[in-house]
């Protein structure tokens, strides 16, 4: 009988030592990694991946043998890690994360993650730990967090401005009504004068505060910023003093950009103050632009500039700089580092409300030592350039006084302002009825004979604007006159533009009662 041969199993290649296979599937990883191995005075590394090197700085030799903590810096981390690594069986891995710190001092963000891996037979303990980079993640999220807490600033600042608004729009109207009574009384005078003053400083204030969250109305125009310096260098210069020197390098062929040339001539005052306040011995301040193309290519994160054609203002000096610590409040509202009483902290919150209001964006550079430098990117437009002068600054005078006989409706929510407001119209001679609310005003004008002429009040709100549709439908020659208060409205589509206005807050009482008139004769 033949006798029956078993079949042979297939040769296979020897595996590699575990030691080889571990280190080759760390190799393959996108973190960093290394392995320690227990020794009796504790874990020493004895491997260390390409990409731990990289992310830390060290060379494989400048890491043998190093304990397992060397990047920790903070003392919690280190100290629970090495109640960890005494456990002889630990139920979970270990994971965290924080700052680390690398072989030359820098800092970076990582998380980590620790295993220890079973001994073979007779053979001793690794440790086996994981490291993954997330200091880019963290920016971003630093930057979120920066931009939201900016958001809420800026809320939180125009609804304070809203309200300043009212209260500084009854002092100074009452003012100019005190002045019209006094004008022959030079001592009582000088102090309605300086309480009207006091008003107008606050009225500044409250400019700069929805400047910074983005409610301030702004009467933008294409304008040549180099040309809007060099009209400003004067005052520049002047506010530097002997504490330092001007220098404009102003790029030739400079592109319009879209802006309120006031509130941007405020943008420049600002910088310049702050880089002055800064100066040493030998104080510079230089204030350049430069046209910028950033292209797709460079456009990499959420937080970056968008594509497209910029142009550049920088304003740079070579004073004490600034910390880490500071640059990331220095938008901020209310935060300075000057003495009590040399500063308000709305200077560079209202320089920051005024870019972004623009579209463009601000980016600050800075160190101890090292002086700062301020970047400002804004639009870049092909339009012409507007060629309108400047508003008129505010100048306080007395209301005129005229006898008229119009029936105008005032609908004011702020019931000081208000009965102000009705009170110099009515000493006018205007008929006028009054209401916080616009159903107040809806049931009042059921009970009127009348007819409405003109309505004060502000529209902004939905209610407004149905009521004075409503009235308009029935009386086709209403005008309005709306006292906004954050945002410069839109003209209504459904009125004849030369009988609408709009009147931000804080107003002077003739300048609202010159709108009236202008209105009430179109």
């Amino acid at each position: 009988m033949k006798k029956k041969v078993r079949p042979r199993p297939a040769q296979t290649r020897p595996a590699a030592p575990e030691a080889e296979l571990l280190a080759a599937a760390l190799e393959a990883q996108g973190e960093g990694a290394f392995i320690a191995e227990s020794r009796a005075n504790g874990p020493k590394l004895v491997y260390a991946n390409a990409q731990f090197c990289g992310m830390t700085g060290y060379a494989p030799a400048e890491l043998a043998g190093r304990a397992p903590d060397l990047l920790h810096g903070e003392k919690p981390d280190r100290e629970r890690l090495a109640r960890w690594l005494r456990l002889k069986q630990p139920a979970k891995a270990l994971t965290g994360e924080g700052y680390l710190v690398r072989k030359d001092g820098t800092t970076f963000y990582a998380a980590w993650n620790f295993r220890k891996m079973p001994a073979a037979r007779g053979g001793k303990r690794h440790v086996v730990a994981t490291y993954h980079d997330l200091t880019e993640k963290r920016s971003l999220q630093e930057a979120l967090m920066h931009a939201q807490r900016l958001d809420a600033l800026g809320r939180l600042a125009g609804g304070v401005a809203h309200d300043f608004n009212n209260l500084i729009s009854v002092i100074n109207g009452y003012c100019e009504m005190l002045a019209a009574q006094v004008a022959e009384m030079p001592r009582a005078l000088h102090e309605v004068t300086e309480i009207h003053q006091a008003g107008r400083k606050a009225a500044a204030l409250t400019r700069q505060l929805l400047a910074f969250g983005r409610r301030q109305p702004m009467d933008a125009r294409v304008v040549d910023l180099n040309q809007v310096i060099r009209d400003n260098a004067g005052i520049l210069n002047r506010l530097l003093g002997s504490n330092g020197q001007l220098v404009l390098e102003l790029a030739s062929e400079l592109g319009h950009v879209r802006t309120d040339p006031a509130q941007f001539q405020q943008v420049l005052l600002n910088l310049t103050i702050n880089a002055r306040d800064a100066l040493g011995a030998n104080g510079r301040v230089v204030i350049g632009t430069a046209n910028r193309e950033i292209k797709l290519a460079q456009n990499r994160r959420l937080t970056d500039t968008p594509p497209g054609h910029y142009v550049v203002l920088t304003v740079s000096d070579n004073g004490s700089g600034m910390d880490e610590s500071v640059r990331k409040h220095l938008f901020e509202p209310f935060f300075t580092t000057k003495p009590e009483g040399q500063g308000t902290g709305l200077g560079l919150a209202m320089v920051h409300g005024v870019v972004q209001q623009s579209g463009g964006f601000i980016t600050v550079r800075s160190a101890p030592g090292a002086g700062t430098t301020f970047e400002i990117l804004l639009p870049a437009v092909r339009a012409p350039l507007d060629k309108r002068n400047s508003a008129p600054p505010f100048v306080p005078a007395a209301p005129p006084v005229r006898r008229r006989h119009e029936t105008i409706l005032l609908i004011e929510e702020d019931e000081v302002l208000g009965k102000m407001i009705a009170g110099m119209l009515a000493a006018e001679g205007y008929r006028v009825i009054e209401a916080q609310q616009a159903a107040e005003a809806a049931a009042s004008l059921r009970s009127q004979t009348r007819q409405v002429e003109l309505l004060i009040g502000n529209l902004a709100a939905g209610t407004g604007e149905k009521l004075a549709r409503s009235i308009y439908m029935a009386q086709p020659g209403l005008r309005l006159l709306n006292l906004c208060n954050q945002h410069e409205p839109q003209a209504l589509a459904w009125l004849a533009p030369e009988h609408q206005a709009a009147l931000p807050k804080p107003f002077a009482l003739n300048e609202l009662l010159r709108l009236a008139r202008k209105l009430l004769d179109a």
